[in-house]
């Protein structure tokens, strides 16, 4: 067994003071605005950069519906570009990632290029399954099959309200997507079923934090237990945070602060 005197062996003090933030799929790099203020305050430099061909914002991305650019991507070619802009960088960063770019996150992990990570209510890798209905409900659409990858997809309100926003009031359910859903490529979600979402858990990996919430639909605390838990490498700090009551949009709620206290307080416990 893997006990506590074990596991505090194996924790390293983490140097880096940049950030690099990873949106995921159908929304704005934008939403990462308030994060990167406040972990600023904190003392970190922050980088949001957005996806191939996804500057500008929510609504002007939405006006270029369908958009034939953000349709052609692909999950490897997404990490590539992340790994090259980690290696612009004058030291290894913190890598935080939402969703897909929780997916993204574990990648970069893998390939070595964080000091330390956070995944947030992450998209699973390859094989890592879950039986819940509302996380097949909620990613029917985006899937697409049965549709031309050729054009992107762009979440409905209904579809936003099921998969981000459940339990928000109807205002507020309506701002957010006003101000962060964008066109997404099908081929993306696909790939996250595929080898290009493949993860080595027995390899040796920088510290790594989970990230859930009780009332997430489309990626249900129970997947990322089961994400965390697949990690077997003894010499490597994984670790695991549910909060109660959190939907999908985590980084937009009014509670925000709560999650991001805790991954700072994280950090600083690795020191």
């Amino acid at each position: 067994m893997f006990n506590l005197k074990q596991k505090q062996k194996t924790m390293k003090t983490i140097n880096s003071k940049t950030v690099l933030f990873v949106t995921g799929n159908f929304v704005s790099h934008l939403g990462w605005t308030a994060w990167q203020k406040y972990f600023e305050e904190q003392g970190y430099t922050t980088l949001a950069p957005a996806w191939p061909f996804k500057e500008g914002t929510a609504a002007e991305l939405r006006q270029k519906h369908p958009d034939q650019n953000i349709a052609s991507l692909r999950l490897n070619q997404v990490v590539d570009y992340f790994e090259n802009i980690i290696k612009t960088l004058p030291e290894k960063p913190i890598i935080v990632g939402h969703s897909m770019g929780g997916l993204i996150t574990q990648l970069l992990v893998q390939r070595g290029l964080a000091e330390a990570a956070v995944a947030i209510h992450s998209v699973p890798p390859q094989g890592v399954i879950t039986s819940k209905f509302s996380f097949f409900k909620a990613t029917w659409g985006p899937l697409g099959f049965f549709t031309s990858p050729n054009k992107t997809f762009l979440m409905s309100f209904p579809q936003w309200q099921y998969a981000f926003t459940n339990g928000m009031p109807l205002n507020e359910q309506q701002k957010a997507y006003d101000e962060n859903v964008i066109p997404e490529s099908k081929r993306i979600s696909r790939d996250g079923l595929s080898s290009a979402a493949k993860i080595d858990f027995k390899k040796m990996h920088a510290p790594l934090l989970f990230v859930a919430g009780s009332t997430d639909n489309i990626m249900p605390a129970s997947l990322n237990y089961s994400n965390y838990k697949k990690y077997k490498n003894e010499q490597s700090v994984t670790d695991f945070k549910e909060f109660e009551g959190n939907n999908h949009f985590v980084l937009g709620l009014f509670n925000w602060k709560n999650t991001a206290d805790y991954i700072l307080n994280w950090l600083a416990n690795k020191n």
